[in-house]
């Protein structure tokens, strides 16, 4: 059986060295035959594992157009629904967490390349009203999943892009959410966010 050609679109040479150490025992099922820092391939490849932190959606949709990637998977920690629905409707063929076991992650490349439409975790339906960060001071989920994008960096137009809202939408939210957990300022909103937790890998399940 023919390896699976994978090809690392990361910032982070960590990230590459931690897939090469994770695949070193699994060679004969994937290949990562290099690591880039944009999106301009040299070779082709079977799959793009993509991480898009600090690049334009533009990015993605590069590679899920480029003629030498066969598929692509977004390879990430943020696990926020609105950014994983917008990759695969962008094109993407799966969507991973960094924090994923190297089993899992074999899996979800060979589901992949077999045509595959995959989430690691797997992507869950809205369940019930205890399991998000913020309830307790009253946010709704969608409240707490904007102040979770403002607290990992984003601007209104960015979070009204990824959520499929109106900009006018996203600043109703912002302005009942501040109200609920009591800040006036998006710098007070992004510390409150810090302190619960909302920064690091948060999604509304």
């Amino acid at each position: 059986m023919t390896p699976i050609r994978v090809a690392l679109i990361d910032d982070c040479d960590l990230v590459a060295s931690g897939l090469r150490y994770m695949f070193g025992d699994r060679t004969e099922r994937v290949h990562l035959v290099g690591s880039w820092r944009d999106a301009e391939l040299p070779q082709s490849v079977d799959i793009a594992l993509y991480d898009p932190l600090g690049r334009e959606h533009d990015v993605l949709k590069q590679l899920v157009a480029d003629q030498r990637v066969r598929r692509t998977v977004v390879y990430s920690w943020n696990l926020l629904p609105a950014l994983m629905d917008r990759a695969l409707l962008d094109g993407a063929s799966g969507y991973v967490s960094k924090a994923a076991a190297k089993c899992d992650l074999v899996a979800a490349l060979e589901r992949v390349h077999a045509g595959g439409l995959v989430t690691v975790p797997a992507r869950r339906a809205p369940a019930r009203e205890s399991q998000w960060p913020g309830r307790d001071a009253g946010l709704s989920s969608r409240e707490a999943e904007v102040l979770a994008l403002i607290t990992q960096g984003m601007s209104n137009s960015e979070i009204a892009e990824v959520m499929y809202l109106s900009p006018n939408s996203v600043k109703s939210y912002i302005r009942s959410a501040y109200r609920k957990i009591g800040v006036a300022r998006r710098a007070q909103a992004v510390s409150w966010g810090m302190r619960r937790g909302l920064h690091a890998s948060y999604r509304v399940a």
